[in-house]
């Protein structure tokens, strides 16, 4: 257990990736009492200086000596990294905070969202599992109606920026946007398919299940932060080309009948890691301004439908008989997927 203290030494491990740079923003931001900051990636990555609190920070290669005298590690570096670096760690006396998947399902491992089961932190035996980013979003609001109502069944769908795969993913974004604005191929190296003005029902690979191994993550991680494997949920990950935030859409029900109003007040700003936003929907200005730009811009489309700028019927638009219709409509060669159950 590791000792209350006035300031810690932390170190975080894989700390020039998209998660690393975040997680030293965030000790900076948080004024976390960070007494000195370690930084460790690759060989390759090795004696880059990265900024923290106005100083710089030397990263340094792993070591099996690299852990010694420090009190929490942050790890961000992949789960084959974390297989191997984890328990060099926690053998060393720091206690091991970690992001991949590595450690999650461990029996041995607490899986923890503090703002959901922080109780669990109290069985870690060096290592703390952290879980996937949208699992993480979705007990939060879970919980609370877990407990005021007893959730039977959970359809979840998310809509995952690229931040998810990395800083290449980002990067690869910026280029195909930047690429097809000015009429260019866009070139692809991070996803199997373009991802600038598109959506990729796929994210990791599919399981014999039909399931993708994402989508299986939400699945088991969220039975056992609950604490409750009868709980059914069946998932569907897409990335999006945004460069950072995921979102997503839940259909939830009860064994107890929970009005709206009553499941609305479960959430809201008197719960951590919650924040209810105005709702543009309800009357006044903004649900007017929302029904006009909509009344408008169908408007537009249905004028663009008939009739372009040479009195054509727009490429790609109109009556479209036969296979031509599918590339028309921008279907490049999407099978169908393989039917699923709720797990």
């Amino acid at each position: 257990m590791l000792a209350k203290k006035a300031s810690y030494v932390v170190a975080v491990v894989g700390a020039t990736g998209a998660v690393g740079q975040e997680m030293i923003f965030t000790l900076e931001q948080r004024n976390f009492p960070v007494s000195q900051l370690r930084c460790f990636a690759s060989e390759r990555s090795a004696g880059r200086m990265l900024e923290f609190k106005g100083g710089k920070v030397k990263v340094e290669p792993l070591t099996m000596d690299s852990f010694r005298g420090i009190d929490i590690a942050l790890f961000s570096a992949g789960g084959d990294r974390s297989t191997q670096w984890a328990p060099v760690a926690a053998k060393s006396g720091c206690v091991v905070i970690d992001n991949s998947n590595a450690w999650r399902m461990d029996p041995e491992v607490p899986l923890v969202v503090p703002e959901v089961n922080p109780q669990d932190i109290k069985g870690h035996k060096g290592i703390i599992a952290n879980p996937n980013c949208s699992t993480i979003q979705m007990v939060v609001v879970l919980k609370p109606i877990h407990d005021k109502a007893r959730i039977k069944r959970v359809v979840v769908s998310t809509y995952q920026s690229v931040s998810g795969t990395g800083m290449k993913a980002m990067e690869e974004l910026g280029n195909q946007t930047a690429e097809i604005l000015n009429m260019k191929e866009p070139t692809i190296s991070v996803y199997p398919r373009q991802i600038a003005f598109n959506l990729l029902p796929h994210i990791d690979v599919f399981l014999d299940n039909g399931y993708t191994r994402e989508e299986m993550k939400m699945v088991n991680e969220t039975r056992k932060i609950m604490g409750d494997d009868t709980i059914r949920l069946t998932v569907t990950t897409v990335r999006t080309p945004v460069f950072r935030c995921h979102s997503e859409c839940l259909n939830i029900e009860t064994e107890r009948k929970l009005t709206p109003n009553e499941a609305r007040a479960l959430r809201g700003h008197g719960r951590p890691g919650q924040t209810r936003l105005p709702h543009a929907h309800r009357r006044g200005g903004q649900g007017r301004d929302l029904r006009r730009a909509r009344a408008r811009g169908r408007e537009h489309r249905e004028r663009a439908e008939h009739v372009d700028r040479r009195g054509q019927p727009p490429q790609g638009r109109g009556p479209q008989r036969g296979p031509d219709r599918r590339e028309a409509r921008g279907v490049r060669g999407v099978g169908r997927l393989p039917r699923r159950v709720m797990a």
